[in-house]
C-alpha cells in the first residue's frame, strides 16, 4: 500500500441481485491526475459513489494514507480527504463565492454574527493558491460554467482534500474555459492533490492525465501509464473492440425541402439567418459558446418567443406559437441538456420513452399498458438501451442510456424533422457509435436531420453540409469536402466570412 493515496481492493458491489462491480481495484498515487475510463454503465459511478460513501460495497477493502477505511456517508468521506464535483454542479447561484465556499462551517464573531471578513479573507486565499482572480463578494449566478467548477474546487481545498473526482468536468465549457481548467489541474497536482478524472474525450485524458483505469462490465479491463497508449487502445479497453475504423456517412438520396428559413433573426442570440434542409439530408451547424445555435433552433420549435422572419415546413409558410404545435408539425428536438430538458427525472423509463406519444398506447381513454411495454423491449433491444426493467426510473440510468430513451421517445413519435442538439454530449464512445448510425439510418428513411454539435470531427462523420456560427450569424457553408478543423475554426472565431452565404 506504500506509495498509493488512495487503493480500493477487490470492490464488490450488486443491486437486486445484479453485479455491478465485480472484485474491482484501483490505486491512485499522491499528485497524480488518473483517469477512469469506461463506458456508460461500466461500473465508474457506482465505484466512485462507493468512495465518495454514497454506497457501501458488498466486498472490498478501502485504503486513504495508508489507513483502512469504511465510510457510511458522504460527510464521513470527506472528513478523510475525499471531494466528488459531480457533472451537475452543487453551487448556490443566489449565494456570493465565499458563503459557497463557507456553506455550512460558517464563520462567526465572539457575539454569534457572521464574520464576514474572516471569510471573505479565508476564500482569497484559496482562490489566489488556485491562481484565480476572482472577488470573493461576486454572485454564483454571475460566474461562467468553468467559474462556478473553479468555486467547487475552491470548496474542496479550503476543505483540506487529498483526492479530488471530476465527473465530466468540460463538458459545458468552451475550449478557453478547458484550458484553464486544465491549467488549475496542474497547479492541484504540483500542490499534491490527487485527483481522479472521469471523462468521455480520451483526447483531454491523453492531454492532462498521468496513468488510467478502464473498467468493462463491472471489472478492470486495464490500466496503465497514459504516455504507453493512444485513443485505439483505450476505446478497445472500453469497448471490447476498435470503432475508430468504422464508417458511418453514406451517401443516398435528397427528397423536397422539409424545413427552410429566411433571414430569421431574434436579437440578441441570432440576426439574418438562412438555411433549408431536405428529406433525407443531415445538414450540421458548430461555433463556439455564445454562437447562438441553440437559441436559433429552440426559437424554431417555438420553445422562445420573438423571431421575426420567415419560416417554412414542406414549403409551406408557418408559425410556430409553442412545442406542441411544432410536434404536431413533424419536427422533433432532441436537446443537449437532458437532465434539465430532456428526461422526466420522476418517471420511470417506460414512461419517458412513451411520454409524447401516449396517444398510439390508448384505447378508449385507456393506457395499453402491454403495448408499451412491448413497444419499449423493442427499443432496449435496438438501441441496445442498458436497463434492469422499464419500470426504473430513468435516473437510475446512466447518461448514455438516459439519452437512448429519449431518441426512443422520438423515433416512436416518428416526425419528419428531427434536430439533435450536441447528442452525443457526456456519453462513451460505444454508445456515440451507436448514435451515429441511428442518425444515418433515419436520413436514410427520409427523415430530414439537423445537428448541432462543438466536435468537428463528430460532423465530419455524418453531415452533406455544415454551417458555422460566429455571434448570431452564419458565417460560413461547408460542403462536406470542406469540413475540416482549420476551416471551421476560422469561420467561428470571425477570422474570416464566406460571401456566398449573405
Amino acid at each position: 500500500m506504500e506509495g498509493y493515496v488512495l487503493q480500493m481492493q477487490g470492490i464488490n458491489k450488486a443491486f437486486n441481485q445484479v453485479p455491478v462491480l465485480k472484485g474491482v481495484n484501483l490505486q491512485v498515487r499522491p499528485g497524480e491526475i488518473h483517469a477512469l475510463l469506461g463506458e456508460n454503465g461500466a461500473g465508474k459511478s457506482t465505484l466512485m459513489n462507493i468512495l465518495g460513501g454514497v454506497h457501501r460495497p458488498d466486498a472490498g477493502e478501502l485504503t486513504v494514507m495508508g489507513e483502512s477505511v469504511r465510510f457510511d456517508s458522504p460527510r464521513s468521506s470527506k472528513a478523510k480527504g475525499i471531494s466528488f464535483i459531480h457533472q451537475e454542479l452543487n453551487v448556490v447561484t443566489d449565494l456570493t463565492v465565499y458563503a459557497n465556499l463557507y456553506l455550512g462551517r460558517e464563520k462567526t464573531n465572539r457575539y454569534g454574527f457572521l464574520n464576514t471578513a474572516m471569510m471573505c479573507e479565508g476564500a482569497s486565499n484559496v482562490l489566489n493558491r488556485m491562481g484565480l482572480e476572482l472577488d470573493p463578494r461576486r454572485y454564483v449566478r454571475d460566474l461562467g460554467p468553468s467559474y462556478k467548477q473553479m468555486v467547487e474546487i475552491a470548496r474542496a481545498l479550503m476543505e483540506d482534500a487529498k483526492v479530488i473526482i471530476m465527473d465530466e468536468p468540460t463538458t459545458s465549457l468552451s475550449e478557453h474555459e478547458v484550458e484553464r481548467l486544465m491549467s488549475l489541474m496542474r497547479t492541484l497536482k504540483e500542490s499534491g492533490v490527487s485527483i481522479i478524472y472521469i471523462s468521455h474525450k480520451l483526447k483531454e485524458v491523453l492531454r492532462i492525465c498521468d496513468r488510467y483505469t478502464v473498467l468493462r462490465d463491472g471489472t478492470v479491463a486495464g490500466n496503465g501509464e497514459v504516455r504507453d497508449t493512444d485513443e485505439e487502445q483505450l476505446t478497445k479497453l472500453m469497448v471490447g473492440r476498435s470503432v475508430s475504423g468504422l464508417s458511418y456517412y453514406r451517401t443516398r438520396p435528397k427528397g423536397d425541402e422539409a424545413l427552410a428559413v429566411n433571414c430569421l433573426s431574434s436579437v440578441p442570440w441570432f440576426r439574418n439567418v438562412s438555411f433549408s434542409v431536405q428529406r433525407g439530408e443531415i445538414v450540421g451547424f458548430i461555433g463556439l459558446a455564445g454562437d447562438g445555435r441553440t437559441e436559433l433552433f429552440e426559437h424554431i420549435i417555438g420553445y422562445r418567443k420573438g423571431a421575426k422572419g420567415e419560416l417554412r415546413i414542406h414549403g409551406i409558410p408557418k408559425r410556430i406559437r409553442d412545442t406542441k404545435q411544432a410536434l404536431e408539425e413533424g419536427i422533433g428536438f432532441v436537446p443537449k441538456d437532458r437532465k434539465e430538458n430532456g428526461i422526466f427525472r420522476d418517471m420511470s423509463v417506460l414512461q419517458n420513452m412513451s411520454v409524447s406519444s401516449l396517444d398510439s398506447f390508448t384505447h378508449q381513454g385507456l393506457l395499453r399498458k402491454r403495448k408499451e411495454e412491448a413497444k419499449f423491449a423493442e427499443y432496449r433491444d435496438r438501441l441496445n438501451i442498458k436497463a434492469p426493467d422499464s419500470s426504473v426510473l430513468i435516473t437510475a440510468l446512466s447518461g448514455g442510456n438516459q439519452q437512448k430513451v429519449i431518441l426512443a421517445r422520438w423515433l416512436e413519435v416518428d416526425p419528419d424533422i428531427l434536430v439533435f442538439d450536441n447528442p452525443t454530449q457526456g456519453i462513451d464512445v460505444g454508445a456515440k457509435s451507436e448514435v451515429y448510425q441511428l442518425i444515418m439510418n433515419l436520413a436514410e428513411r427520409g427523415k430530414a436531420i439537423i445537428l448541432l454539435s462543438s466536435e468537428v470531427s463528430e460532423l465530419q462523420k455524418l453531415c452533406d453540409e455544415v454551417n458555422v456560427m460566429y455571434q448570431g450569424e452564419i458565417t460560413a457553408r461547408l460542403g462536406r469536402d470542406e469540413i475540416t478543423e482549420e476551416t471551421v475554426m476560422l469561420y467561428a472565431t470571425g477570422a474570416r466570412r464566406e460571401e456566398r452565404v449573405l
